[in-house]
């Protein structure tokens, strides 16, 4: 296909859907940062309370560092993800541009650069609601221990 003959709306048009998903992804991505910053800043308080107290060996502060360890391994995780996701969403972007000005050489590469970002949001949610489980289950025994 000519260069003169493409529709560069059409093209653009075809890269908003792209686009969208970016945004979308980027703002789970400042999410997921800040459940991080959170989850680490939790942890380092627990340590420094383990350091400065001689009771710190108890069994129930140890299962808190260890929750919040994994915590913030299940949000790194979904911040890989999520960080894939939005490559696979450029990627599928540039792809669109660069099939249409080859004359739609490229098959399906769109489509599984697309799919593919979408599978990383997939795999970022579950890691996401893996961490808000176990925040949920560390507050209620926090919470427990406290009221006892």
């Amino acid at each position: 296909m000519p260069i003169e003959s493409l529709n560069h709306y059409s093209v653009l048009t075809a890269m908003l859907a792209p686009a969208l998903l970016m945004a979308a992804t980027g703002s789970l991505l400042i999410s997921a940062n800040n459940r991080l910053a959170r989850v680490v800043d939790r942890l380092r308080s627990l340590l420094a309370m383990r350091r400065h107290d001689a009771m710190a060996n108890n069994a129930a502060l140890q299962l808190q560092i260890t929750r919040h360890r994994r915590r913030s391994s299940y949000v790194l995780r979904a911040c890989m993800m999520l960080y894939s996701g939005l490559g696979a969403f450029v990627g599928t972007s540039l792809a669109l541009a660069i099939d249409a000005l080859s004359g739609y050489r490229l098959a399906s590469l769109p489509t599984v650069l697309g799919v593919l970002g979408v599978l990383c949001l997939l795999v970022a949610s579950l890691y996401l609601s893996l961490e808000v489980r176990l925040a949920v289950r560390s507050f209620d025994e926090e919470l427990d221990h406290e009221l006892r």
